[in-house]
């Protein structure tokens, strides 16, 4: 049998290794464009930044669109970031107000201030500034406290509420929620917690998107380092802290807003691998007027693990007469 006369030379392993690496530069660019790595989007060019001083801190907001308000609240691992795809849904016919809580995002870092009784008077103030009277309220984690605090205590200014997956300090199951492991962090504090975790933000934010979503794919990479970047901001992760060391006067502030029951509308969404069915069950302990609803195939971080799917129901209840 005649042997082969296929012969390796340097020129055609060179050409070789050349085509290998042009297919890989071409699958890694089509990748790209996948929403594995979409990152967080934009809001809507129009939209404006405002900073607007309230009681002592100074928010980072961002506004846009016409129409009736809608105040929108994020919490911890986000920023108002994560609402830009609510923010295009409504701000054609919606005004969109989008801060940042104090302490986190681009919002300043003052020294105390974060129960979230004190937060909401932050708020109100931002709605002040704006000439906002009223305003339909859409939140999500901490921003749940902030809100439940605002609405509790402006009742008269919210004219809805969309709560999303997160529980509210001493309301409900509180008690028997703080026992979960998933939620080690709420007590997470000590001297050394701000140097334990400085360079390695998103290692330690990573935990969070990973454990508590039902696919931590939905997080994508570009996500995840935006994040990162933004609590690596000097201070920042330091005052997220401050959020959750407040859990306990939190607590006891809900108890008393909780003698006067909510009357306006509210729309309690639990993603149904996190809170489910039971984000309902809290809100009938504060509101009288609550509805329930399940974010299918999600965790805790409804806004990248289905966007689509949560903007349509905060838009149908929102749109409700």
């Amino acid at each position: 049998m005649q042997a082969s006369s296929a012969v390796t030379t340097p020129k055609s392993a060179a050409r070789y290794l050349s085509a290998l690496l042009t297919s890989i530069l071409m699958m890694t660019a089509i990748l790209c464009t996948t929403s594995a790595f979409a990152g967080v989007e934009a809001f809507p060019a129009d939209f404006k930044i405002e900073r607007i001083s309230a009681n002592g801190a100074t928010l980072y907001v961002r506004v846009g669109g016409q129409g009736p308000a809608v105040v929108i609240l994020h919490g911890f691992g986000d920023t108002g970031d994560m609402w830009a795809p609510l923010a295009k849904a409504l701000y054609k016919d919606h005004t969109v107000i989008v801060p940042d809580l104090r302490g986190m995002g681009l919002s300043s870092q003052p020294t105390g201030g974060y129960d979230k009784k004190t937060q909401a008077v932050d708020i109100a103030m931002v709605m002040d500034k704006l000439n906002v009277q009223k305003a339909d309220l859409v939140t999500h984690d901490i921003g749940n406290m902030v809100g439940y605090a605002l609405a509790a205590q402006y009742p008269d200014r919210i004219t809805k509420w969309v709560i999303i997956d997160a529980p509210l300090p001493g309301i409900g199951p509180w008690d028997e929620i703080l026992k979960s492991p998933l939620l080690w962090h709420f007590n997470f504090r000590g001297p050394d917690v701000d140097r334990l975790v400085k360079g390695r933000e998103r290692i330690y934010l990573d935990r969070f998107y990973n454990e508590l979503s039902a696919d931590p794919k939905k997080i994508d990479e570009a996500t995840r380092n935006h994040y990162a970047k933004l609590y690596a901001r000097p201070g920042n992760m330091h005052y997220a802290f401050e959020q959750f060391a407040a859990f306990s006067q939190d607590a006891k502030d809900n108890k008393i807003f909780a003698q006067k029951k909510l009357t306006m509308p509210i729309l309690a969404l639990g993603g149904d691998k996190s809170f489910g069915d039971q984000q309902a069950a809290i809100m009938r302990d504060v509101g009288t007027n609550v509805e329930g609803g399940i974010i299918t195939d999600s965790g805790h971080w409804i806004m990248d693990e289905q966007p689509a799917q949560t903007v349509s129901k905060v838009r149908a209840f929102l749109d409700r007469q």
